[in-house]
């Protein structure tokens, strides 16, 4: 429940891949959202490859190691509830008029996520708290847990794209609103962080 409650959370704070999957469904609808989607979902794959085999090694090297880690992981979700807290730049998404091919899009979505090193540091402090160092199948469990990620990564990110307008005249552009969104990120993360300290 903890990884599927702090992956909704990190995949539905608001960041350059929904701001991307929402201009994409303002200006050209719900296909462009979800090709976006897509795209965007497909640039985790070298983060969670990154972070699972550097972590798996870690595991077969040094269970302490591992826990330093895990540890260390805790500390980087406080550190994210600090950002999201502070953070007070606009989520405005301008509207595209130029056409744009499915490849295309998908391509941005891709680099979009690609050059966020943010998910690489959030996966290597995200799945330790969820496997064992006596975890027989480190290796299954951890690409497990990266691929319901990925599956709720794009869920989110389609939903988003999908009801990009309403969310633009009711969530968007209400500054007050996406004050009180960016607490409750900021609250849930130091929560979560604080729960998987004493797993």
């Amino acid at each position: 429940m903890e990884f599927l409650l702090t992956s909704l959370v990190v995949c539905v704070t608001p960041g350059t891949g929904v701001l991307f999957t929402i201009a994409a469904g303002l200006s050209r609808g719900t296909r462009a959202a979800l090709i976006a989607a897509v795209g965007c979902t497909l640039g985790v794959v070298p983060h969670m490859v990154a972070a699972i085999t550097g972590l798996a090694a870690l595991l077969n090297a040094s269970a302490v190691a591992f826990q330093t880690i895990k540890y260390l992981g805790v500390a980087y979700l406080l550190y994210m509830a600090c950002s999201t807290l502070r953070d007070k730049s606009d989520l405005a998404a301008e509207e595209e008029t130029e056409p744009r091919s499915a490849g295309r899009t998908i391509l941005t979505g891709v680099l979009i996520n690609i050059l966020n090193p943010k998910l690489t540091l959030f996966f290597l402090a995200f799945l330790p708290q969820f496997v064992s160092t006596d975890e027989p199948y480190a290796f299954l469990r951890m690409t497990e847990l990266s691929a319901y990620f990925m599956l709720i990564t794009f869920l989110v990110f389609a939903a988003y794209g999908r009801f990009a307008a309403a969310m633009r005249s009711h969530v968007i552009s209400r500054p007050h609103v996406v004050s009180w969104m960016r607490r409750t990120f900021a609250a849930a993360f130091a929560a979560l962080g604080a729960r998987l300290a004493f797993l």
